[in-house]
């Protein structure tokens, strides 16, 4: 039973319509007290009071699962040994009536059996009988911080539903199971689902699109530290519209894998707007060709003489003027090149190709131009490296503008190497210098699209800023990836990696120079 003498010990404090007990604030908190006894029955229900809680009696279970019946209560106590139907049977009616009402057992019968009974059949904590105040007190602090945080997980879960039902991009989430637990409307449009309720069902019930799938399955498929995240572009035929997908694992705090989460953004109207881009600058870049060209030959004709004699001053003007000229040709060139990679026509036709073969030939090619310059262009000696699936074409391109870049920003004297070497996924082309490096605030632009280093060494230098950005379109073209080592006035390494073709084979040619000073 309670002791009536510690009642109005109860250090309870009114504070705005509510009690606080310690921490812990008692406002709109209902309790039902079910137990036969009537002194205990009122000495819980003086308390209560006191402490702010509404609270209701019943003298036994059916009266008190008719009070369930008719409303909620947050909190019950319930009275263990009762006659009729006991505590035990009526935890489980209860928990089946309200299943988010916490149950704490009173009794005055308190076994370590009873206990372990009541908290399987549902009790969220057990107190005996006689109690003071403050041993029901506790209990019930314990019982509303918890029914304060069910509270707050359910709100933060509402606001988190409402957010992303209300997101422009597509979201869903899936389980290890390949269950859905989470799908946005905005998903299911741009998936093209049109069914009912999704929670629940399989990921294959739900996702047509093979390519989706298989991505959720992969990024879940993840070893160590790596968190497996996977973006692609997947068009979807029925509806004529381009996503970008990307698949996120989650993990639980221990690291165990729980799921991935699908985020898909449309990505139509940008796709057509590069596409008019892209068509845009190679038409005009294809109607200034011509003209520049014919003004380049007429050029040739007056520095040849078949005009007439220049003198000393004409000869220099006109000189200056072709390599303004040559350099709006460039420019022109490199812009229809980067129009067809973003077309994709450059690297649609692959073939398997010798890397050795073309390295040497790239190197032959511009060592006429490196030792204009006094540099040393070499290849090194290579390891048997593995065939792999590319455009030639596409490839050739990337290691001449390295070289090129390379020669371009090496002073006289300098040394161009060039290098590879292959793992078991991936061949490494490496093309290092000595030369005048790239400053630490330019590294992270340099495949940016005219962008070009300006300082006082490098103004002097005629380029276009859209060598480096060709080469990193083509290398992603080919699901490759290009490095950047750099130190500032010591040189720099562009490292080109691809990958290799699963069923490749390791061939080697040998290193032979052709005749004359090769610097190979």
């Amino acid at each position: 039973m309670i002791d009536q003498n510690k009642m109005d010990c109860t250090g309870s404090v009114s504070v705005a319509g509510s009690v606080r007990t310690g921490n812990t604030v008692f406002s709109d908190i209902s309790v039902l007290v079910i137990d036969d006894e009537k002194r205990i029955r009122n000495a819980c229900l003086n308390m209560l009071a006191q402490d702010g809680f509404s609270a209701d009696q019943a003298e036994n279970v059916e009266t008190g699962l008719n009070l369930l019946i008719e409303r909620h209560y947050d909190i019950i106590l319930l009275d263990l040994m009762m006659p009729g139907i006991s505590g035990l049977e009526a935890l489980v009616k209860i928990r089946a009536l309200h299943p988010d009402t916490v149950v704490i057992v009173i009794t005055g019968y308190a076994t370590l059996e009873h206990s372990i009974e009541a908290m399987k059949n549902g009790a969220f904590d057990f107190i005996s009988k006689p109690f003071a105040p403050n041993d029901l007190r506790a209990v019930l602090t314990k019982a509303v911080e918890f029914l304060q945080t069910i509270q707050d997980m359910a709100n933060e879960r509402s606001r988190v539903r409402a957010v992303i039902n209300h997101l422009a991009d597509g979201v869903l989430a899936a389980d290890l199971n390949n269950c859905i637990a989470l799908a946005n409307p905005a998903f299911l449009k741009l998936i093209g689902y049109k069914g009912d309720n999704v929670i629940g069902k399989p990921v294959e019930a739900v996702i047509e699109l093979e390519s989706i799938r298989r991505m959720m399955s992969d990024s879940c498929v993840v070893s160590g530290n790596d968190p497996g995240d996977l973006t692609r572009e997947v068009r979807v035929e029925s509806t004529n519209t381009c996503l970008r997908v990307r698949c996120i694992p989650f993990r639980d705090r221990p690291g165990r894998m729980l799921g991935v989460v699908t985020v898909v953004n449309d990505i139509t109207s940008l796709k057509m707007m590069d596409q008019l881009k892209s068509h845009y600058v190679h038409m005009v870049s294809h109607e200034i060709r011509s003209p520049l060209n014919s003004v380049l030959m007429q050029m040739k004709v007056l520095t040849d003489g078949l005009a007439g004699e220049l003198t000393e001053k004409q000869e220099d003007i006109i000189h200056r003027a072709t390599e303004k000229l040559k350099g709006l040709a460039n420019l022109s060139t490199e812009l229809l090149d980067l129009s067809k990679i973003e077309s994709g026509s450059v690297c649609r036709e692959k073939d398997i190709i010798d890397i050795p073969e073309l390295l040497l030939e790239e190197v032959n090619f511009y060592l006429p131009k490196a030792q204009e310059k006094n540099l040393v262009l070499s290849l090194a000696q290579l390891p048997p490296l593995p065939r792999i699936p590319a455009n030639r074409m596409g490839i050739e391109e990337v290691v001449s503008n390295l070289i090129t870049n390379a020669i371009n920003y090496t002073p006289e004297g300098g040394k161009i190497e060039v290098n590879a070497d292959a793992d078991e996924a991936y061949l490494h082309i490496r093309v290092t210098d000595n030369g005048l490096g790239i400053p630490e605030h330019d590294r992270e632009h340099i495949f940016e699209r005219f962008y070009r280093v300006k300082n006082k060494e490098t103004r002097y230098i005629i380029g276009t800023g859209l060598g480096l950005a060709i080469v990193k379109s083509i290398v992603q073209a080919h699901e490759g990836s290009i490095q950047l080592e750099s130190v500032e006035g010591q040189g720099s390494s562009f490292t080109v990696i691809l990958p290799i073709a699963s069923s490749s084979e390791s061939i080697s040619l040998p290193m032979q120079p052709p005749s004359g000073n090769t610097g190979l």
